[in-house]
């Protein structure tokens, strides 16, 4: 997924850097949706508005705020029982690269929207700025959202018992779905409300897979998820000797 993620975000720069033909017809494209009227205009914006710091940042807050809770517990309850060390004593790391990539969302969009310097939809004309590839409030929306999504399906924290853990059957996949529907809510609304291209969210989400995709491969290195396996094993007793005639 990361190197997928980074090809194609790689292909949708280099098009609209060299105004090639995908960002041609991505400019077609986003006129003809921004002029949508079967899409009501409250709805797309309204989903539109969940890409910003103030909505995003504190669901994901709330997410990581869970998660250190149960956490704290599961480590409590390990050290009670005498393990505290290996992997799944770093309960804490999830939640910390959660925050670490939300907070590089900025560090990676701002200068690639001032080198590149995309004008923006006729709606956002004369607004004194340009640089909208890619876009800060569906890459917000992405790595806030998927992070928060993929913090519940691993189930972070220790104590959270096998289903907090990451249950299998519908909650993973339910939390994916509301995670990917809210997200192409999110960019069908900036589309739609005439503030971005669609290219411009595409690559948000491309950018975000690869930050996704790194913020798990780190929690599966240095903090998986933990299993029966990594349950503290008492060694058998030895037979006590036979009695002495």
């Amino acid at each position: 997924m990361l190197l997928l993620c980074a090809l194609l975000f790689a292909v949708l720069t280099w098009q609209v850097a060299a105004h090639g033909p995908l960002r041609t017809y991505d400019e077609r494209l986003g006129r003809g949706v921004a002029g949508a009227r079967h899409i009501p205009s409250s709805v797309a914006e309204f989903f539109a508005d969940l890409g910003n710091t103030v909505v995003a940042v504190p669901v994901l807050l709330g997410m990581v705020g869970l998660v250190m809770v149960l956490g704290w517990g599961g480590w409590r309850s390990r050290r009670g029982n005498g393990a505290t060390g290996g992997p799944a004593g770093r309960w804490w790391l999830p939640p910390l690269a959660a925050g670490l990539a939300l907070a590089a969302v900025p560090v990676l969009v701002v200068p690639l929207k001032l080198w590149l310097a995309r004008p923006g939809p006729p709606r956002m004309a004369g607004g004194g700025q340009d640089g909208f590839y890619p876009s800060g409030h569906a890459a917000t929306a992405a790595v806030a959202y998927g992070v928060a999504a993929l913090l519940l399906i691993r189930g972070r924290g220790p104590g959270a018992g096998r289903a907090g853990r990451g249950a299998r059957g519908v909650l993973p996949v339910a939390v994916a779905t509301t995670a990917v529907l809210l997200n192409l809510g999110v960019g069908v609304g900036l589309v739609r409300r005439g503030y971005h291209w669609p290219l411009d969210v595409l690559g948000s989400w491309c950018l975000a897979g690869v930050v996704l995709a790194l913020w798990w491969a780190v929690c599966d290195r240095w903090a998986p998820e933990a299993s029966a396996s990594s349950a503290p094993v008492t060694a058998p007793m030895s037979p006590s000797p036979p009695p002495l005639p």
